[in-house]
């Protein structure tokens, strides 16, 4: 593609993206399109999947009034060969072809040369884009390409258009609020009926929701105290880099300020707020509306000020929120919802006033929604569609057994929901009886349940839930709720409550694993692919002052209770171990000495999360006392997928065949090495695939407390035998989804069809 191309695409997607409406965008492009390629005709037709038509959208060529009243079959014309191929047809002579349609009322009867490019948007046809040109000539392979790449473009500002609640791109809007269903991955089961809620984070203009003000005149009075706060910090800067910078470089300061003059930026900025909306709203508008207008200039210097501008706006929101808590205002029914909710700022809310969470980023295996799974809120991730800032106290439910958020539901959906949730709390009633049975199966093989922590919710329910020790105590988390490293006496009370309350039980602790999903807020670590870098054990052997620090305190917890376990994550080679090892042999021995007290050497162990160690089983036996499998990552591992990005969630699935042959074999060497094994991902806490693991021989099954539960009765009704016999079936299979449904017909026609989530879906 030529430099001038290059060009008039990266003017045509800016002109889209400062556009106003998908229909503004459909014009701009078929106009801007039609005048780059000296073509004829430009037009864009968009599926219309309530009536299964493409109907003609924008037109440059065609005659005008055909434009919203021509419209085609799914397979009529060539129109609708592009969209049932999803493929370039390329013509030189469009009437030769079987499939021309003619309409006499767009004129199209006069052009022979036909390019049509689908509009594809995660795999799915939004539309068909076509140029024609009345003389016979082949498109270039450049214009193909050309035409290609803007629709990869188009394709997001359609979807969008198609997403955001109150829009239908192919009727008129009206008043009346609008049922719209959207799609996301499951993270944590449950239905939550409730008012939406945004999380927004702190002085970003892009995350701020619509929200109209409940007092114009006192959101006038906060812009006025927020704009002069603004000013008040700008000639305060100008005057401390007076001696720093020259007049020239100062220039900013002066500009920053003209803007903020009462008949600029604040101007605009009350005249909306005027019209009924909130003030912060009201700034993001007016900035984004002037980054519109510098973004579409030519002049490089007014393009690069969108920076400028863009800071201007979050000084002037940061001022306005600084005193603002109304997004934490939670009740019961509140469900949250954001683009992306760390696990830091969920745990900092009122949890128990969380009905349920709903994000537009992430994955069903991130922290948060581990954590979320712990606190037994029904989450749903990867809502890639959802229009966050537009559904602030909107109506919704969530079905987070099919990763299905409802945006203001009808009546008849809500009474649906609300049986279900009568269903569930009955289901919840049954399984209070396993609180006090032991996890033995009908033909007496026990299996050890452990429970993961975190919080100290996650300790109560499992000493409550008959849990029989900690499987994974993440000892992050205390270091995520803080705004520094926590110091070692910090750490030894919270370490000391956690082995306390399961004395005479093994607490299974794991050094501090940050990186990927895990920041902690006083040490992001930003890398292009945080998954396969700096983490884990990685990141504390890098650092053995923090890794010190938290195996004495560790060392120092245990005293008396000799129930401690330490678990080494992320580990890749034996070299790691080994120094490992030798900083803990060191802290051992110094803790000692200090304390002047005998302490028992604790158990070590490593996670099996990376496939490197699935080999290595020999030479890790030597060196360890344990192993623990990570499955959510080593799954992520092993598929090459990455289980925060929702557009590869269908991929990831703990049921892959390669998964669950990786476990047999690995739970067969570590015995062979007379090395206990135990597994501490999600996987163990799926009734399904919990069955599959007792039936390799895990020594213990650790989960979240709210997963201890279902997974203890399924274990009672399941025999042993049984189990191998499902397991010798799904190991011959070779498809995820096959082995899934195979253990899902089991449980249905062996009495625990309550346990397979299907069996709640509701068809909408």
């Amino acid at each position: 593609m030529s430099n001038m191309q290059l060009d008039t695409l990266r003017r045509i997607v800016q002109e889209i993206n400062a556009s106003v409406s998908l229909h503004d965008s459909l014009e701009i492009m078929v106009n801007q399109v039609s005048e780059a390629m000296h073509v004829d005709v430009c037009s864009i037709y968009l599926l219309d999947e309530r009536n299964q038509r493409y109907v003609l959208m924008a037109s440059k060529g065609l005659n005008p009034e055909s434009v919203g009243n021509v419209s085609l079959q799914l397979g009529e014309g060539l129109v609708g060969l592009v969209g049932q191929r999803e493929e370039i047809v390329n013509l030189d002579n469009a009437f030769k072809h079987e499939r021309f349609a003619y309409f006499p009322e767009t004129g199209e009867e006069i052009y022979n040369s036909f390019l049509g490019v689908p509009v594809m948007y995660r795999r799915k046809v939004m539309g068909v884009m076509v140029v024609q040109n009345k003389e016979p000539q082949d498109f270039s392979e450049a214009a193909e390409s050309f035409l290609v790449t803007l629709c990869a473009q188009l394709s997001g500002v359609i979807a969008h258009a198609h997403a955001v609640g109150n829009i239908d791109v192919f009727r008129k809007p009206s008043n009346s609020p609008n049922y719209k269903t959207f799609q996301g991955a499951s993270g944590a089961g449950g239905i939550a009926l409730g008012r939406a809620i945004i999380l927004y984070p702190p002085a970003d203009l892009a995350a701020v929701p619509d929200r109209d003000a409940d007092d114009i005149s006192e959101e006038l009075e906060l812009l006025d105290q927020a704009i002069e706060s603004v000013r008040a910090e700008i000639e305060s800067l100008d005057e401390k880099m007076q001696d720093s910078l020259m007049s020239e470089e100062r220039a900013l300061f002066s500009v920053f300020l003209r803007m903020l003059d009462e008949n600029a930026l604040p101007s605009e900025i009350k005249e909306i707020i005027r019209d009924g909306s909130w003030a912060q709203g009201a700034v993001k508008h007016v900035i984004e509306r002037h980054v519109a207008l510098f973004a579409q200039m030519e002049d490089d210097y007014l393009r690069e000020r969108v920076s400028d501008l863009k800071d201007l706006g979050r000084r002037i929101l940061a001022a306005l929120q600084e005193g603002d808590t109304s997004h934490k205002e939670l009740t019961s029914e509140s469900i949250l919802i954001g683009e992306e909710i760390s696990t830091a700022a969920l745990v900092e809310l009122p949890v128990d006033k969380i009905a349920a969470i709903v994000t537009s980023e992430g994955a069903a295996n991130s922290h948060m929604v581990i954590v979320a799974r712990a606190l037994g809120i029904p989450t749903v991730v990867g809502v890639t569609e959802l229009p966050v800032n537009t559904l602030d106290d909107v109506e919704m439910i969530v079905d987070a057994y099919q990763g299905r958020v409802f945006v203001n539901p009808p009546r008849r959906l809500r009474t649906r929901y609300k049986e279900i949730q009568k269903e569930e709390e009955q289901i919840a009633k049954d399984l209070k009886q396993y609180e006090t049975k032991d996890a033995i199966t009908p033909d007496g093989v026990a299996v050890k349940l452990y429970v993961n922590t975190g919080l100290m919710i996650d300790v109560v329910r499992g000493v409550q839930r008959g849990a029989k020790g900690v499987g994974l105590y993440r000892s992050e988390i205390p270091f995520m709720l803080r705004e520094r490293f926590p110091g070692e006496e910090e750490q030894r009370a919270i370490y000391r409550q956690q082995l306390s309350h399961f004395a005479n039980k093994p607490v299974v602790m794991r050094t501090l694993d940050i990186g990927a999903d895990k920041d902690l807020p006083y040490f992001e670590i930003e890398e292009e692919n945080s998954a396969l870098g700096w983490r884990g054990i990685r990141f504390t052997l890098d650092h053995p002052e923090i890794f010190s620090s938290q195996i004495r305190a560790m060392l120092k917890a245990s005293i008396g209770l000799n129930n401690l376990h330490i678990l080494l994550p992320m580990v890749t080679s034996v070299s790691e171990v080994e120094e490992a090892l030798y900083l803990l042999e060191r802290d051992w021995l110094a803790v000692q000495e200090e304390e002047q007290v005998k302490i028992t050497k604790p158990k070590i162990g490593i996670m099996v999360e990376v496939p490197s160690v699935l080999l290595q089983i020999e030479e890790f036996a030597p060196l360890v006392d344990f192993f623990s499998v990570g499955s959510n990552d080593l799954t992520q591992y092993l598929l090459a997928v990455d289980r925060n990005n929702p557009r590869v969630a269908n991929v990831y699935s703990h049921f892959h065949p390669s998964v669950i042959r990786a476990l047999t074999r690995l739970v067969k060497e570590c015995h062979k090495y007379d090395k206990p094994v135990s597994i501490c991902g999600e996987m163990a806490g799926d009734p399904l695939s919990a069955i599959l693991l007792m039936a390799m021989g895990f020594n213990t099954l650790s989960m979240s407390s709210s997963n201890i539960l279902r997974v203890r009765k399924a274990i009672c009704h399941v025999s042993m035998s049984d189990a191998q016999k499902l397991l010798s079936e799904v190991n011959a299979m070779n498809n995820p989804l096959m082995v899934k449904s195979w253990m899902e017909y089991y449980f249905r026609h062996h009495g625990l069809g309550d346990m397979v989530k299907s069996n709640r879906m509701v068809n909408v």
